[in-house]
């Protein structure tokens, strides 16, 4: 029975969405009626872009958002390629995340000629908030197996500023107390040369903690290491530089030095000896990664049209093997598909290998960490050192409405909500070597459920799935995504 649920649910997402491709047409909403009429009467001829106007950006430089434009002052536009290139620039404009709302307007000055409007209404650029942080690994595991123990939170300051010489660089420090201690600072500029075509980053921070996860249980359970006071603390500094000469495709170089130092008692034979791959209870590593990303979306915080291409590479340590030393490689491909009448789908890969594949305890993160899971699976951690996951997603906008903000604030007049109704299915499968063997380890898993999506402002998300496994089990979940 269990198993006629998920593949019911998969069965009929399918369908529906094969039937909204095929009802699926092109349309082109917020052209005016004389630019509708000027195309449809000849689309193969040119129209002349005479000048690029920016409105609305106080802080922000307006040479960063001409960066993002597609279309230039002096350019010339097969009018049938009009609404692609308007369309595709409010995109790059608004997945720059400096901006709540972005309009790009054309108007026809003359037969052959038009000015492009661009409108953009700022965001709040300055957080100085308050933290409330779960030592958990999400919501779900704080609730139903630490009862929402208040004990179990990390509390403090957090000070950012998303723009801070207006041309998106980005400065963030945490102060953290409670049942961690941490204190962390990090800086990126993604425009750092006159081309706008470079950007870097530099970060670094010092946590404490009074418990971690020294093992997983063959049930696929987090086992804890506590003991009085602090018993792991870590020490980390990095940088990064970044290469983004076109509009979607982005390199990154990465160099990042760890150190760890837990209890001594956690490497010892009753915990986990292979926590480190070695009997000293600290390391000291360096990461050297690469990553490759491609983003061409509508919207890169809650995606409904296009796709995201990931692949990195890290090498963990400078020897071959033994201790923590590990090659990394990992891709992610993830497809957005809009069809009629406000239904959407999107199917998602991502792997990942690690070699050699006898791996310290601390490079064996695999599924149920962060983005890396399956939904209905959350309870449950899959350790290992090669895995693959599949998703794919069917909804449907069934509601969008604003309201007033109740403050006085230029830069936040409404409070916008868009609620999507959804039904998923997952599939993955993580690999591991014989003797780290648990209940869901090596094998194929699968999942399915329904929910419904809650998209706010600054694509602020809250996720509400009802999921089903293989296991037998089924309850609600709950996600949150903030920018803030």
């Amino acid at each position: 029975m269990k198993y006629f649920k998920i593949f019911s649910i998969l069965f009929f997402s399918l369908l529906l969405s094969l039937y909204a491709a095929a009802q699926q047409k092109n349309i082109y909403p917020g052209f005016n009626d004389e630019i509708n009429q000027r195309i449809d009467i000849d689309s193969a001829s040119k129209l002349f872009v005479s000048a690029i106007l920016i409105n609305g950006n106080k802080k922000t430089k307006s040479y960063i958002i001409l960066r993002e434009m597609q279309c230039k002052t002096g350019d010339s536009i097969l009018a049938s390629n009009l609404f692609n290139i308007l369309q595709e620039s409010r995109a790059l404009v608004y997945n720059t995340s400096l901006f709540s709302d972005v309009e790009v307007s054309p108007v026809l000055v003359s037969a052959r000629e038009l000015i492009v409007k661009v409108t953009v209404l700022e965001k709040l650029y300055i957080y100085p908030t308050p933290q409330f942080k779960l030592v958990d690994r999400n919501l779900n595991e704080w609730v139903k197996i630490y009862n929402a123990n208040l004990n179990r939170v990390i509390y403090g300051m957090k000070f950012a500023h998303y723009n801070l010489s207006g041309r998106g660089d980005k400065l963030r420090l945490y102060i953290l107390s409670g049942y961690a201690r941490a204190l962390t600072f990090s800086y990126s500029a993604p425009y750092s040369n006159g081309a706008l075509t470079e950007g870097f980053s530099v970060s670094g921070g010092y946590t404490q903690s009074r418990e971690f996860p020294y093992k997983s249980s063959p049930d696929n359970k987090l086992l804890q290491f506590k003991k009085s006071g602090f018993v792991r603390n870590n020490f980390t500094l990095g940088a990064s530089y970044q290469r983004r000469k076109g509009y979607f495709k982005k390199t990154v170089f990465a160099v990042n030095y760890s150190f760890i130092k837990v209890n001594d008692s956690a490497v010892l034979p009753q915990y986990n000896p292979n926590y480190f791959n070695s009997n000293r209870s600290f390391v000291g590593f360096v990461d050297l990664q690469y990553g490759f990303h491609y983003s061409k979306t509508n919207n890169i915080n809650y995606p409904l049209k296009g796709k995201i291409i990931n692949a990195g590479i890290i090498k963990r340590g400078f020897g071959i093997k033994g201790a923590v030393n590990m090659l990394s490689l990992d891709a992610s491909h993830a497809s957005f598909i809009p069809h009629q009448r406000n239904w959407y789908s999107s199917a998602e890969v991502l792997g990942n290998i690690k070699l050699p594949f006898k791996q310290a305890y601390i490079n064996q993160n695999q599924m149920g960490y962060r983005d890396f899971y399956l939904r209905g699976l959350e309870y449950y951690v899959v350790d290992g050192v090669a895995a693959a996951i599949a998703k794919y997603t069917l909804k449907k906008k069934i509601i969008a409405f604003n309201i007033p903000f109740p403050f006085n604030i230029k830069k936040i007049p409404k409070i916008p909500f868009t609620i999507y109704a959804k039904s998923y299915a997952d599939m993955g499968f993580s690999y591991n070597k014989e003797q780290f063997r648990t209940t869901l380890g090596n094998k194929l898993l699968y999942t399915a459920g329904f929910g419904l999506d809650v998209v706010s402002l600054y694509d602020t998300t809250l996720r509400l799935e009802y999921s089903f496994n293989q296991l037998g089990e089924n309850g609600l979940f709950l996600h949150a995504k903030s920018l803030f």
